[in-house]
Order: structure tokens, then C-alpha cells, then sequence
């Protein structure tokens, strides 16, 4: 099959007009002009890798929209494969937790969550695009320890990522706002807030995994080849700690310091397409788009709105080094590198066909999916029947 007529972004260029055939799901030959009588004619609208999501948490939203109105698994998991695919993500990474101590309460449960990651499993098959495991561990909720490394024994976890949201640290590091956030969410009294966010800081000392524990932890990912992930790095002194632990990513690093930091020692550093679409974090910490300018930016992730990946990425062209095709790479190349996920993440030859169509506009937006050479998404501009009809 043949897709004509593209502005095709490459790893390091763009060809203007160019031309993509697809064969056996991969993609067997780019051209620089187009070619005649294609089965998809772009008329100069961008071509662009599909999108790799390292971390969305949006599943439990889709399980469990309202508080305490759940509904079925496998159509919060359909639901969610559809909202991917339509955002241009062909790649996901389910970002889940054991913290039922959380704003999320039960849903984040060892028994509910294990529950999500079986639905998952045993859906792919009837999926639209590629879905893996992205298990997150808080270290001050030790009793999932034993969940996450049944999980990673059995093969069940692609990428493991340490947390603590403790207050007081991380992104929680203005603990007067966690306060009036705590009060809000649980319709308390800012007094009864305080008693709650001083307990959970006063307890963290006795519930913290030791370093011990999180060494085994991140030597049985190892012998399973999961890559190892820190979360919240917000010191240069945090993010050498958990470069000797073996991460390899540090994921929305709240300082710029600590970002720095993370590049200098060899870790991939990975920040929200929300924040870079909006240019800030909505909790008041680094923005996604200083870190590109600045150069220290690696990988964008859906974290918990997929629909802004695309319109983020083109944001992002516009700022820093490297123009599009250095956009296009945090969301593709550059997570497909840092995952080993060697088979995908640019147009060249060889790899899997996963592709977007986009067009550009006051807001970019995904024409059309394809993940492994299958059409899996059309907003009905594109059809990959039109030669037969």
C-alpha cells in the first residue's frame, strides 16, 4: 500500500512531498517525490512514527469515570484503546499503582489493580494498537512488594517506575497547597486536611521502603529486562541515588536542576504533553517547555490527557533546537530508544508501520492511525479502501 503526497518527518529532516509503502505491517520503502496512483493521497499534510506512550494514567478514569460508579473492565480497557488511537498513540503504556491511600482510594488497590493489568492481557489481542505494563511503585506502600514482583516474575510488567508522593517532596513540595488540594478532594476542613497531610508525613519515615529492598526490587527488574524508571526527581542528590539503583528514565523531574542532572548521567528524562501544551505544570513545576529550550528534554507522555500529544508536539517544534523533527522524536524515536523498543519509533524501512496522518491548524489534529500497517483509526478523510472503491 501506498501513502503519497506527505511532508514525511524523518529522524533528522523532513521530505517535503514524499511517499510510504507499506508491506507486511512494515515499512518497506520512502521516497523522496510521490508516486502515481497511490492508495492514500496526503496532499502535503504531515506523516509522522507513531506516537509511543510511556506513561498514561488515564485507564482508572475510564474504569471508574465517577466515585464509586464502576463499571466493567473490558470497557474501560476498549474505551481507553480507542482514545489512543484516535490521539495517534499506537504504543501505550498503562501506568498503574498500588496506593490506595491515594485521591483514587480503592481503584488503586493491589487487588484491583492486578485485576486492570489481567484485563489488559487477555484483551490485546482485540485491540487497536499495542498495549504494555507500566507498573509504578510507591515506596512508602511496601505491602504491594510482593504484588509488583509476582508481576514481574510472570512476565507481566513491561517498565517499573519508583514514586513517593509523600507531602513535603517531589511534586507534592508545597505542602500548604497539598493541604487546600486535600480539603477540596475530600470535602474536609482545611483543619482536618492538616491532620491528614501531617500524619502522611510524620508516617513516611516508619513505611518507606529501605534502600535494600528497593536494590532487590530493581535487580529482579534488571534479570527480567523491565527497564527501571524514578519519578518526581526533584535534587540532583535524589537523581544520583536512583542512577545506582539502575534507572534508566526519570520521569517528570520537578527542578530544572535535577534535570540537568539526569541528562548528565545518562538518564532519559521524560515530561507530560499536557504541561508542554500548556507550557506550564499545573503544580507549579517545571515546564516541559523550558526543559526542551534548555535541552534537556527527552520523551513526552500522555500522562493523563492522550488527545494532547499531537497538538504538544507541534508546540514544541516551535521552541528550542531541532524544529520538527527533534518535536516528533520526543514522542517516537526517542521513547522507542530509551525502552528498547527497537522495531518502531521512526519512518524507515524495516520498521513497523505505525504511522499518523496529522494535519496542521490552530490545533494539530490526528487524521489517521495505523499501528503495524493496519488502518486503526480515520476521521473519514482518508480510507485505506479508497483504490478499491
Amino acid at each position: 500500500m501506498w501513502l503519497s503526497d506527505f511532508e514525511i518527518v524523518l529522524r533528522d529532516r523532513v521530505i517535503p512531498r514524499g511517499a510510504v509503502r507499506i508491506e507486511n505491517g512494515l515499512i518497506a520503502e520512502v521516497r523522496e517525490a510521490p508516486v502515481a496512483s497511490p492508495d492514500i493521497q496526503g496532499d502535503g499534510r504531515l506523516l509522522l512514527p507513531g506516537f509511543i506512550d510511556m506513561h498514561g494514567d488515564m485507564v482508572e478514569r475510564e474504569v471508574e469515570p465517577r466515585p464509586n460508579a464502576r463499571l466493567p473492565l473490558e470497557l474501560g480497557v476498549l474505551e481507553l484503546d480507542k482514545k489512543l488511537a484516535i490521539s495517534g498513540i499506537t504504543t501505550a503504556y498503562a501506568a498503574l499503582s498500588f496506593s490506595p491511600g491515594s485521591t483514587y482510594g480503592h481503584i488503586r488497590s493491589e487487588d484491583h489493580t492486578r485485576s486492570i493489568i489481567e484485563a489488559i492481557t487477555a484483551l490485546k489481542s482485540d485491540l487497536l494498537i499495542e498495549h504494555r505494563i507500566h507498573t509504578r511503585f510507591e515506596v512508602t506502600f511496601t505491602r504491594a512488594l510482593g504484588v509488583v514482583e509476582d508481576l514481574l516474575r510472570a512476565g507481566a510488567v513491561d517498565l517499573i517506575s519508583l514514586m513517593d508522593h509523600t507531602p513535603g517532596q517531589g511534586q507534592y513540595r508545597d505542602v500548604e497547597k497539598v493541604i487546600a488540594n486535600t480539603a477540596a478532594s475530600r470535602k474536609v476542613s482545611l483543619e482536618e486536611a492538616t491532620e491528614i497531610v501531617r500524619k502522611r508525613m510524620a508516617d513516611r519515615a516508619e513505611t518507606t521502603a529501605s534502600m535494600e529492598v528497593l536494590q532487590d526490587l530493581a535487580s529482579l527488574a534488571r534479570d527480567r529486562g523491565v527497564v527501571l524508571a524514578s519519578h518526581d526527581d526533584d535534587s540532583v542528590e535524589k537523581v544520583a541515588i536512583v542512577k545506582g539503583l539502575g534507572a534508566r528514565i526519570s520521569e517528570f523531574p520537578v527542578t530544572l536542576d535535577a534535570a540537568i542532572e539526569a541528562r548528565r548521567l545518562g538518564l532519559a528524562t521524560a515530561m507530560g504533553a499536557p504541561n508542554a501544551l500548556r507550557g506550564r505544570s499545573y503544580t507549579g513545576n517545571l515546564s516541559a517547555r523550558d526543559a526542551h529550550e534548555q535541552g534537556v528534554l527527552d520523551m513526552l507522555a500522555s500522562d493523563y490527557h492522550p488527545s494532547a500529544m499531537l497538538p504538544a508536539v507541534v508546540a514544541l517544534s516551535e521552541v528550542g533546537n531541532g524544529g520538527l523533527p527533534a518535536a516528533v522524536a520526543l514522542a517516537s524515536a526517542n521513547p522507542a530508544a530509551a525502552l528498547g523498543l527497537h522495531d518502531r519509533g521512526a519512518i524507515e524501512p524495516g520498521l513497523r508501520a505505525d504511522l499518523v496522518i496529522a494535519e496542521r491548524g490552530r490545533f494539530a489534529r490526528v487524521r489517521s492511525t495505523f499501528c503495524f500497517g493496519r488502518q486503526v483509526y480515520s476521521d473519514g478523510m482518508f480510507s485505506a479502501l479508497r483504490r478499491a472503491a
